[in-house]
């Protein structure tokens, strides 16, 4: 008899495990609802212009760098070279993203699915981190150009531009996996609702009904393991050159030097001070939470736009080369 209770125990106990997954198969989200600016749904239309016309300067500005790089033999150089996988980068990056923004202010096309979601939530981290790795490149550029002129040529070729570029394509890419592989095995069974008008990997997985814990901290590692090490040994390059430069006798030298910098150290300082603005105010993302969900999507689209602008203006050689790919040079060096 004890046998026979044993068996039918086993048998209710299957029972309840199979319409458990039942009912879990049917409360499986399949599609999440972003829903915009948080607290401001109502206005947020009044963004789109702004965030139309940044993204369209950032394609266009970025694309003007490559076309100029590409059509001037004289900026066939490893610093442009890196400028001009640095335009590739955000290109990428706000393209992953702005479509689908403006969709929502548009037209209100605020569904999006699973896969959809998580494919962002991979293109938004690996394109960031391969920001971060190629100011990094370029701040290396900048400490051999500057700390050991005589030997630039023979330790910056285009060997190394390759080698350094897919260091950080292979970095990124292979430890960013990760990120949406963990999301994408959360259970999502009721909250569909994003407050975000992108896929951000800890506002997904907040809407999991079990543990994200490991979501949580290999984003946390994820993020100043790589994009903290990146900015110590960018701020490491710079504090270097700029000691190295200030032993410099010539006026005229410190001013070309720091001048050759500046603009590289002008982005840098932006877009990392917003990464730490967008990780601290993402604590008190639940007493004020249009703040980092602003923050996050204006960091998505204003490194694209600003980077381009201020190369342009700051870098002679590669004013001059836009100047002449507009057909302007005949009408500067007239004027």
């Amino acid at each position: 008899m004890d046998e026979w209770a044993d068996a039918e125990k086993e048998t209710f106990h299957d029972m309840d495990i199979a319409q458990n997954i039942i009912n879990n198969s049917e409360f499986q989200v399949s599609e999440f609802i972003l829903m915009g600016l948080p607290g401001i749904h109502e206005w947020q239309a009044w963004l789109s212009l702004p965030m139309a016309l940044l993204y369209l300067l950032a394609l266009g500005a970025n694309l003007l760098i490559l076309i100029t790089i590409s059509n001037e033999p004289n900026l066939h150089q490893p610093m442009y070279q890196f400028l001009s996988i640095l335009a590739v980068v955000d290109i990428g990056l706000s393209t992953t993203s702005m479509p689908k923004i403006l969709a929502i202010l548009w037209f209100d096309a605020k569904a999006i699915s699973l896969a959809q979601c998580f494919a962002q939530i991979y293109a938004i981290n690996a394109f960031m981190l391969m920001e971060s790795g190629i100011f990094l490149c370029m701040a290396v550029d900048r400490y051999v150009a500057i700390c050991y002129p005589l030997q630039y040529p023979f330790i910056v070729t285009e060997a190394f531009v390759i080698k350094a570029t897919l260091s950080m394509v292979l970095r990124n890419g292979l430890l960013t996996i990760p990120v949406p592989i963990l999301a994408a095995q959360r259970y999502y069974c009721s909250r569909n609702e994003i407050d975000h008008c992108l896929c951000s990997n800890l506002g997904v997985t907040s809407l999991a009904c079990d543990d994200i814990i490991i979501n949580k901290l290999y984003q946390l590692v994820l993020a100043w393991l790589l994009a903290g090490c990146d900015m110590i040994l960018v701020f490491a390059s710079y504090a270097l050159i700029i000691h190295s430069v200030l032993k410099l006798n010539s006026a005229e030298a410190i001013s070309k030097a720091l001048s050759t910098c500046s603009s590289h150290l002008i982005l840098i300082l932006f877009f990392y001070t917003a990464i730490i603005l967008i990780s601290v105010t993402h604590l008190a993302g639940r007493r004020i939470p249009l703040i980092p969900v602003l923050l996050n999507m204006l960091h998505i689209i204003i490194p694209p736009s600003l980077n381009p602008m201020v190369y342009a203006l700051r870098m002679q050689e590669l004013k001059a080369g836009i100047q002449r790919v507009l057909g302007l040079g005949e009408y500067v060096s007239r004027k």
